[in-house]
């Protein structure tokens, strides 16, 4: 029931994109001011998501169903161990009663149906005592495969809440050095005025200048790590956000 419940929170969030996808035109992605946190699927269906879309999960969900079945088949492999045989047969048979008057034995024949029912149990002594053990193995090894399943399923709950609260911080660290680079813009505009007007000399202007293309690499840097991270969540989670094509391509510069 629960995998059905998932499927459902993620059949229904993928409808609700693509129906806001076509009754609205496509809204540019402002980095300055929406919070992508609002823009893709709640941390919950992501995680249910990822565990829905893990191929290494389907693997050992496989192993575990492998093993539950040989488990089975070994417990109820006595019975090939059992026998039975039936008998009909059809002809005149003699039968024979005692008389309660005379007390005498009397015969006789008839023709009817006779039927006959037999089985037999044969067990290897070493079977019988071994049993116990090869059960407990089995079990073992069932156990072993649910717990390989959980524990691959608690580490993909882990690395999808690194890497959302990671996509969180590379939003705010490329946000925090696009407005930087507006600043040092800005104040490259007034040190360019000054240069011109004699103000200043030449190596206040170039290292200003310096300073401009090294706050835009650093912001070019930060997009490019928040878009790795945008795309490491949507490789794990098996989703596909339709965000990442609508963010601006470059800081809009003046």
């Amino acid at each position: 029931m629960r995998h059905l419940f998932t499927a459902f929170l993620i059949f229904s969030h993928c409808l609700v994109i693509t129906a806001i996808g076509l009754s609205q035109p496509v809204k540019r992605f402002d980095l300055e001011k929406d919070n992508i946190s609002n823009l893709i699927p709640p941390l919950e269906v992501l995680i249910d998501s990822a565990i829905a879309h893990n191929a290494a999960l389907k693997s050992s969900q496989l192993a575990v169903g492998v093993n539950s079945k040989a488990l089975k088949a070994y417990a109820n492999s006595w019975t090939k161990n059992l026998s039975l045989t039936a008998d009909v047969r059809y002809g005149t048979f003699t039968n024979y009663s005692t008389d309660q008057i005379t007390n005498l034995a009397v015969s006789t024949n008839k023709s009817e149906f006779r039927y006959g029912v037999g089985g037999t149990l044969k067990f290897a002594i070493n079977d019988f005592v071994d049993r116990k053990n090869q059960i407990g193995m089995f079990k073992t090894e069932v156990e072993i495969a649910r717990s390989d399943y959980d524990e691959k399923v608690n580490q993909l709950k882990k690395l999808v809440i690194i890497e959302y609260n990671d996509l969180l911080l590379k939003q705010k660290l490329m946000i925090l050095s696009a407005a930087k680079t507006e600043t040092v813009k800005v104040n490259m505009q007034m040190v360019e005025k000054e240069f011109r007007n004699g103000v200043i000399p030449l190596t206040e202007f170039t290292n200003m200048s310096a300073t401009v293309f090294d706050s835009e690499a650093a912001f070019e840097n930060a997009r490019m790590e928040f878009r790795n991270a945008y795309m490491m969540l949507e490789e794990t989670t098996g989703m596909k956000f339709n965000i990442l094509n609508t963010i601006r391509e470059g800081h809009e510069h003046n």
